[in-house]
């Protein structure tokens, strides 16, 4: 039954991945690339004080792509679900309910944390070569609230999509912007440092908002 739900899965996301992989690369070499002719051009004191003096992220053309790819693949997997009425035949599986769609939700998230996870890597990678260790995690360190927005964009997608009456998506749809406005709320280095693990924490929340619209799905609620 797994595999056979997994299966389903990756046929639903088989274009939008490779694609959001792309992109992702695409962005990241951009940002990488302006970092280094900043290097080349400048010197390595140019580099070290815009982190030092002014702030800067150096990464941030990459600001708000996590929360869009997050929020693609989470259309990308659900909307099919409600527009093509693919939901209510999951639900009648001879499985749990709950399993299926932690499975489904589970699998979304491993594939984000794949791209994300390569990403920091090569961001990590890359500065390390330009700036001291402490400078680099600087850096990284105020890019974690950008993938907790991916991942909280992702979950947020998933939920809406679910829900099966407009009145409560438009609510969701509320709290959802509200939320991810918050994550953004701030461009200044490691300033969300000190609140990464109520980050995570509402990240975590969010995981359990589509299993409540599924399970407002599966009782019939409706307009």
């Amino acid at each position: 039954m797994n595999k056979a739900i997994f299966y389903k899965e990756r046929i639903k996301i088989r274009r939008f991945y490779p694609l959001a992989t792309a992109i992702l690369a695409g962005f990241t070499a951009y940002a990488l690339l302006r970092i280094g002719r900043m290097y080349a051009f400048n010197g390595a004191a140019s580099v070290w004080l815009a982190v030092l003096d002014r702030g800067d992220v150096l990464v941030d053309p990459l600001k708000y792509l996590p929360a869009l790819v997050g929020a693609g693949l989470g259309l990308a997997q659900f909307l099919p679900e409600i527009t093509q009425k693919r939901l209510k035949l999951t639900l009648h599986l001879p499985d749990s309910r709950r399993a299926m769609m932690l499975g489904m939700l589970g699998y979304g998230l491993v594939l984000l944390t794949m791209l994300f996870a390569v990403q920091l890597l090569a961001i990590g990678l890359y500065l390390r070569h330009l700036m001291a260790p402490e400078l680099v995690h600087a850096v990284v360190s105020t890019t974690l609230p950008w993938y907790a927005a991916g991942f909280a964009g992702y979950l947020f997608a998933a939920w809406i999509c679910i829900e099966p009456t407009w009145r409560q998506r438009l609510f969701d749809a509320l709290i959802a912007a509200g939320v991810m406005r918050l994550l953004f709320s701030s461009d200044a280095l490691r300033v969300c440092a000190p609140l990464l693990p109520w980050i995570a924490a509402v990240v975590l929340c969010a995981l359990f908002f589509p299993l409540h619209s599924t399970l407002r799905f599966r009782r019939g609620r409706q307009d």
